[in-house]
Parts: C-alpha cells; structure tokens; sequence
C-alpha cells in the first residue's frame, strides 16, 4: 500500500516515521523543510503539491491542527476531494468539530471516495513508539484495507462505528475527560503545595495509587515539575479542543461546566503568550491563583 501524508509536526512526524519503519512507501507534502527534511533521509518520498500526492497513493493521512487547515487540505480548488482516485481512502487523524467532518463526507461520497475519521490518542513519544490509541470510523471495507497500517500506528484500535461522526464524538469527549483530570491535579497540587508537601510526592501517591494510567503519570509529571516546555499537545491546540469540547456539547444540549474551567484557564495562559507551552500549562494558571507564583 502506498501512503501519503499531511501533516509532519510532532504527531505526524512520529505517525510518518512508523509508517517508513515499517516497510510501506510513504510520500509526504513538501511544507516546512525543517520537518520533511529528516523524513526524506529515512526514505520518504516528497510530492511538490496535493495533485502530485495523490497520483499513486490509495490512503491518504491527514493530521492537521485545525479544521480550516484541513478545510483547506481537502475541500479547497486543488484540494484532496478534487485529486484522489475513486475508491482510494481520506483517513482524518486530527481533532476536528463535527460540521468540518460533515464537509468531508459530503465531498468524498460525491467522488466516490472514502473517508474513515481516525483521530489518535496519545502525546507525540506515543506516536513515535506505535502506542497510540486510534479511533476509526467509516465504510468497514475502507477500515479493513488500511488495517495493516493502523497496526503500526496504534497499540490499540478502538472502532466507534460506520459513522464518522462517532469517532469526532469519542475523540472530544476523551480530550475533555483528559483537560478536566490536569485542571484537577493542577487544583491538588495547588492545595499539598501550600501545606508545604512536594508535589513530586504528591504525584506519585496519585500514579501508585487510584490513578496508575499513562495521563496521570505523564501530565502529573508535567504539572509537578513546573515542566511546561515539554510539549505534548500545545495550549493553543489545548484551547482549540476546549472549544470543539464545549460546542459538540451545545449542539446536543449538554452542559460541561468543568470544561468551562479549563477553557478558561486556558485562554488566561495563551493571552500570557503561554500558548506554545504544553496545554498542562493551564494547572499553571491555578497555581498563580492560589498565590503560588
């Protein structure tokens, strides 16, 4: 199978260099040298545009930081719609809100072409090792032809449905549930903090005991330290899941009253010019208003 990719930050990078370890060709979208460069020494191949990309390629991954990226990608005058072959699979793995999704439905059913939405769970280092939790959904067939690169991509596949849809549901839900554990430790930390206990040591009552998973041990890790230029997944990008978050919500008529925190705390962070820092940096905004900073 020949693959293309969009998208070589730090999780598409870590998605790409799977993806060549692992015996498949792999052509990538000339953008930004900086990150392609060290992709076309592990043997990727560079296509100078969208139309060059999808000449010989029948899955195309994209993994873009926001919808009017992706809109762009594959909606636009030169876009992924008008250029890949009948039949041959969009696979989305960025976090994206339901309307752009519902776009990309419509134009690739109308070229006869597949989507599958496949948002990914995981820091980038999760990427890079193939750990990462993925969430496909779209036409079984689509999802069953790609499945030898999910297994190289993922530890493991979640399959919410035919839908598309179910897997942008699932995916903000999960990065809702995750913004809400940081605001909380960042809360518990605040409060040990200012009975003179070290929050490392807090931590680790945390990941030893009621809370031994991989977002307590790595953000907690993070909010401990005060590590913030550790970068998983940025305060901006953060930010943009707080808001996908709070207007799936609101279209469904559900309230997330502890989404609004840490949007909040978010916007108080990015508006400091945090907004490069890891999203972790939120927990930063409770430690400043508890007279921590």
């Amino acid at each position: 199978m020949k693959v293309g990719l969009i998208g070589t930050g730090r999780m598409g990078g870590g998605m790409a260099r799977r993806i060549l370890g692992n015996g498949f060709d792999l052509k990538i979208l000339r953008r930004d040298s900086r990150q392609t460069d060290p992709l076309v020494a592990l043997g990727a191949h560079v296509a100078k545009d969208i139309a060059e990309l999808c000449e010989d390629c029948n899955l195309i991954i994209t993994m873009l930081p926001s919808d009017r990226i992706l809109e762009e990608v594959a909606l636009g005058t030169s876009g992924l719609a008008k250029w890949l072959a009948p039949g041959a699979i969009h696979m989305a793995s960025g976090t994206h809100s339901a309307s752009t999704i519902e776009k990309l439905m419509a134009a690739h059913h109308s070229q006869r072409q597949n989507l599958v939405c496949c948002p990914v769970l995981g820091r980038p280092d999760r990427a890079a090792e193939g750990k990462l939790g993925l969430l496909p959904a779209g036409p079984p067939a689509a999802i069953e032809r790609i499945m030898p690169v999910l297994r190289v991509l993922g530890e493991t596949i979640f399959r919410p449905g035919e839908n598309p849809l179910s897997a942008v549901a699932v995916k903000i839900a999960n990065n809702f549930v995750l913004g809400c554990a940081i605001e909380a430790m960042g809360e518990g930390m605040s409060l040990v903090r200012k009975y003179g206990v070290d929050p490392i040591l807090f931590h680790e009552v945390l990941t030893k005991g009621l809370f031994n998973c991989i977002a307590y041990q790595s953000y907690g890790d993070v909010i401990a330290k005060e590590d913030w230029g550790r970068v998983g997944a940025t305060a901006s990008i953060g930010l943009k899941d707080a808001k996908l978050a709070i207007a799936a919500a609101e279209k469904v008529g559900v309230t997330l009253p502890s989404g609004i925190v840490w949007h909040d705390h978010l916007v108080k962070a990015c508006d400091r010019g945090e907004g490069a820092l890891d999203w972790a940096v939120m927990a930063r905004e409770q430690f400043r208003s508890s007279g921590l900073e």
